[in-house]
C-alpha cells in the first residue's frame, strides 16, 4: 500500500531554496548597481546646476521621504525598522559615490551619539569624534565637517542644556533629528571577579537612567562619573576591579564582557539627537520646526508668545528656558513644534510672534525622526 505521507526530500528542498536565494541575490546586486549608477548621474546634474558654487549632494528632506515611502510599501515579514536600516545603508553607500560626508559627533567612539550618527548617515560616512558639543558646532561652522550630531534630550533625564546654549553663539541650522532607544549594559573585563568589583564608571546621565537597578544590585559600590560612556568602558578595560555602564557598541570597542543588559529603569528610555548644518532644509511632508525667542520681561509675555500656537492649532513638542547672557534674569525660549516654516499656519504663527517678541530666530525646519520600535 502506497504511503500517503512520504518523507520529504529535505536536501532537494534546501537545494531548490538556495538556488532561489542565489538568483534573488544576483537580481538585488544588479539593482543595487543600477541605483548607484543613477546616484552618479544625479551627482553630475547637481554639479552642473551648481556652477561655480559647491553643490549640495545630501538632502535630508529627500532621504526622509524615501525612507517613509519604503516603510509604507513594506509588506513584511521584515519589520519597517529593519527595512529602513537596510535602505539607509544603501543610500549611504550611493551618497558616498557622489561625495563622502564628513560628520562631527560628540565622542569619543563607542557612544550613543556615534550610534545616532550611523543611524542618520549610514556606515559610509566619515565620522569625526569631538570632545565637546562646542567642538562639534565649531567644526561645522568652519566647514571642516559637513554636519554635526549632538544629543539634545533624554526621555528620562530631560534636556541637555549645553547643546541649546551653543545656539546662542552659532548661526547653524537644525537639519534633522534622530531618536535612539537607549539600552544600558553593565560590563567588565572578561576575566573580572564579580565579587571583587570596587567601583562602577559611567556618564552621569547613564547613572541617572539606571538608579533603581543600581540601588537593587550594587547599592554599596561607588559610582565614578566619567565624561562619556565610552570613557567609562575604556577605564573598566584597564581595571579588573571595575565595571562600566555603557552601550553594546562600547563593549565591542573595548573587548568587555556584558554582565547585564537593558538595566535602564524605563524600557522606553530614548535619547533625541539633532543634526546641525549650514543650510536651510525644504519640506519633507512630516516636519518639525525649532525657534529661539527672547521676549519683554513683563507680565503676560509668555502667554503672548504661546497663544498663537493654540489659535492656529499648532502642536508644541517642547519648550525650554535658558539664560540669554544679555542681562541679569533675562531669558530665551527654545520652542519645538510640528510643521514646516513654509506651511501657511506656521507662517502665520511666526509672523505674530515676531510682532511681539524682542527677537526671534529660526533654528530650522527639518524632517521628524523615525521613531524606534
Amino acid at each position: 500500500m502506497a504511503d500517503d505521507n512520504p518523507i520529504p526530500n529535505t536536501e532537494a528542498d534546501l537545494s531548490s531554496l538556495r538556488e532561489r536565494i542565489d538568483k534573488i541575490d544576483r537580481d538585488i546586486l544588479a539593482l543595487l548597481n543600477d541605483r548607484a549608477g543613477c546616484a552618479l548621474e544625479v551627482a553630475a546634474v547637481k554639479q552642473k546646476e551648481a556652477g561655480e558654487a559647491p553643490p549640495i549632494f545630501y538632502r535630508p528632506e529627500r532621504e526622509a521621504q524615501v525612507l517613509r515611502n519604503i516603510a509604507a510599501l513594506n509588506p513584511g515579514p521584515l519589520s519597517d525598522e529593519k527595512v529602513v536600516q537596510v535602505y539607509r545603508q544603501i543610500m549611504s553607500a550611493c551618497l558616498a559615490l557622489e561625495e563622502p560626508l564628513k560628520v562631527a559627533y560628540l565622542g569619543p567612539e563607542g557612544t550613543f551619539t556615534q550610534m545616532a550618527t550611523l543611524k542618520q548617515f549610514g556606515h559610509a560616512v566619515i565620522g569625526s569624534p569631538m570632545v565637546t558639543v562646542g567642538d562639534v558646532f565649531r567644526e561645522v561652522a568652519t566647514e571642516t565637517c559637513n554636519y554635526g550630531v549632538v544629543p539634545v534630550e533624554n526621555s528620562t533625564e530631560g534636556v541637555i542644556s549645553h547643546t541649546l546654549d551653543n545656539f546662542l553663539d552659532n548661526q547653524l541650522y537644525i537639519v534633522g533629528e534622530v531618536s535612539i532607544r537607549v539600552h544600558q549594559c553593565l560590563m567588565a573585563q572578561p576575566d573580572a571577579d564579580l565579587e571583587g568589583l570596587t567601583r562602577i564608571y559611567s556618564h552621569q546621565q547613564s547613572f541617572g537612567q539606571c538608579r533603581r537597578w543600581l540601588d537593587g544590585h550594587y547599592p554599596d559600590l561607588p559610582q565614578i562619573t566619567t565624561s562619556s560612556n565610552s570613557e567609562a568602558a575604556r577605564q573598566a578595560a584597564e581595571d579588573p576591579t571595575a565595571a562600566a555602564i555603557a552601550g553594546e557598541i562600547a563593549a565591542e570597542l573595548y573587548g568587555l564582557q556584558i554582565l547585564s543588559r537593558k538595566i535602564e529603569d524605563l524600557s522606553d528610555n530614548t535619547t533625541r539627537f539633532i543634526v546641525v548644518g549650514r543650510e536651510d532644509i525644504g519640506p519633507s511632508g512630516n516636519d518639525k520646526t525649532s525657534i529661539m525667542v527672547s521676549t519683554h520681561n513683563q507680565p503676560g509675555a509668555l502667554y503672548k508668545l504661546l497663544e498663537p500656537f493654540h489659535r492656529h492649532n499648532v502642536s508644541l513638542t517642547a519648550i525650554e528656558t535658558r539664560p540669554s547672557r544679555t542681562g541679569v534674569w533675562s531669558y530665551v525660549f527654545f520652542i519645538d513644534f510640528e510643521g514646516h516654516r513654509e506651511d501657511d499656519r506656521i507662517r502665520a504663527v511666526l509672523s505674530e510672534i515676531d510682532r511681539d517678541a524682542l527677537d526671534i530666530r529660526l533654528l530650522g525646519s527639518y524632517p521628524r525622526a523615525i521613531q524606534p520600535e
